[in-house]
């Protein structure tokens, strides 16, 4: 990798994935593990074990010149600074891009392209592994899939499960979103549909890619806000599709019509395998790649997989929210909950009644959503201790209780029948009540202030041994 990582950390948003690694190496943050590490299970469990503390860089997986990264962004905190915002800030900020996109910039040229591979080979020519036990054979997770409306031209950036199966062909899981709605506009045309997939890519864009956006909103456009500047683009080799210039590896292809093939099963982020069936085939024309490209994988059901979905989606349940509900302050979606069916809504409660109107516009928001707990400012919605806390103090089934039955879910949800899932919310606020006991929380008045360093001996061990002397 001859384009060292460098190392100033920077205070605002970085420029690429390399800018991010840079800042991740710098602070102590970026693991590197032992050379030719296996691409089949070995990466991915090196992976789950180090999720809570570190990114891995693994150089020459299974000898493959190119070295993979996994572990970008396991945390929120992670994901604000690649952005160059404070946590705290972090939803209000994707909340403005979303509402204030940048246009991309299309250019003659990018890194991107600096090598060009028309006869294709996969599995030769990039390091895809296998993540999960049971997984059908290599996945690439981390790829921006990249389509273009066949109306409008329009382009759509999502994130779909790729299964290699074949020297040049990709088994993809089309759920019903935007892509598969150019797919069938192009296959009921009886033409195949243009897509690229883009890996290596800067944080800003996967998380854009995640954004609830309508059809026919460029979702690169969002990642243009969130950096404060345009994306440069670059048009592929072999199709119209425009890819980030900076992307360390694209691949382009074609989606093909009337064509489905096994694909599957492999590990989705509910933390289950999502079932083997007939999916829709990319055949691959090319691949590009700098000149000494970076491989980016997301393991099924990781943290990285679970936080990358999780933020924008919060992001525009809180804007869907708040424009009917403006006592709704931050809400949060649970990694328990897989950061996509459990929500919790912090509120400024003014009325009684209020929390269940809002547990009913949470369910709106997506349908995705399975939970909701309602919860009062006092209450601390990343601390999962917390949200348990409201809900055994300031709950009773036989009152607080919302249930919805037969409603649309997730058909991920291996505990939904086909996708037709149960709603439950939880009102965990306090009455509102004349009483100024009734409801508040013990405190030790001070302890927020306490400095130990101020106040504890530094030789805890001869400070004891001297304070026994003195009572013997």
């Amino acid at each position: 990798m001859s384009e060292a990582l460098s190392q100033p950390v920077r205070p605002s948003a970085t420029s690429d994935l390399r800018d991010w690694l840079n800042v991740l190496a710098a602070r102590g943050d970026l693991a590197v593990a032992h050379e030719n590490m296996s691409l089949i299970d070995e990466i991915a469990a090196v992976a789950k074990r180090t999720e809570r503390e570190k990114a891995v860089l693994f150089p020459r997986p299974g000898g493959h010149p190119i070295p993979v990264v996994a572990n970008l962004f396991t945390q929120r905190e992670w994901v604000a600074d690649a952005l160059g915002v404070a946590e705290t800030h972090l939803l209000s900020h994707v909340l403005s891009a979303a509402t204030n996109p940048v246009p991309s910039t299309e250019v003659a040229s990018g890194p991107c392209q600096d090598i060009v591979h028309m006869d294709v080979d996969l599995l030769k020519q990039l390091p895809i592994p296998k993540h999960n036990e049971l997984d059908s054979g290599p996945y690439i997770t981390a790829g921006l899939l990249i389509s273009r409306n066949p109306s409008t031209g329009v382009q759509n950036v999502a994130i779909h499960r790729c299964q290699v199966s074949g020297p040049n062909r990709i088994g993809v899981l089309l759920l019903p979103r935007h892509t598969l709605a150019f797919f069938r506009m192009a296959e009921q045309a009886g033409h195949a549909l243009e897509i690229a997939i883009a890996i290596g890519v800067h944080p800003a864009l996967l998380l854009a890619s995640q954004a609830i956006a309508p059809l026919d909103f460029d979702e690169m456009h969002i990642a243009g806000a969130l950096l404060g500047r345009s994306i440069d683009v670059v048009k592929c080799k072999t199709n119209a599709v425009r890819v980030p210039a900076q992307a360390e590896i694209v691949i382009e292809g074609r989606i093909l019509p009337q064509v489905r093939e096994p694909e599957g099963p492999f590990g989705e982020f509910p933390q289950y395998y999502g079932p083997r069936g007939a999916r829709e085939v990319i055949e691959v024309d090319a691949i590009t790649h700098r000149k000494h490209p970076i491989f980016h994988t997301i393991v099924g059901g990781s943290f990285e997989h679970l936080v990358m979905g999780g933020v924008p989606r919060e992001a525009t349940l809180l804007q869907h929210l708040k424009r009917s509900f403006p006592s709704v302050l931050d809400v949060r979606l649970t990694r328990g909950g897989t950061c996509r069916y459990h929500l919790v809504v912090k509120i400024d409660k003014a009325n009684e009644g209020e929390p269940k109107n809002i547990i009913m516009g949470a369910f709106s928001g997506h349908y995705d959503i399975k939970q909701v707990v309602v919860v009062d400012k006092d209450v601390d919605i990343s601390s999962s201790e917390e949200i348990e806390w409201a809900v055994a103090t300031r709950f009773q089934a036989d009152r607080d209780l919302v249930l919805v039955t037969g409603a649309q879910g997730s058909k991920l949800d291996p505990s939904s029948r086909d996708g037709i899932s149960a709603k439950l919310g939880f009102d965990a606020t306090a009455p509102i009540t004349t009483d100024p006991l009734a409801f508040r929380r013990i405190q030790a008045k001070g302890a927020d202030d306490v400095v130990l360093a101020n106040v504890l001996e530094q030789s805890p061990g001869a400070a004891f041994g001297r304070i026994m002397a003195a009572l013997s």
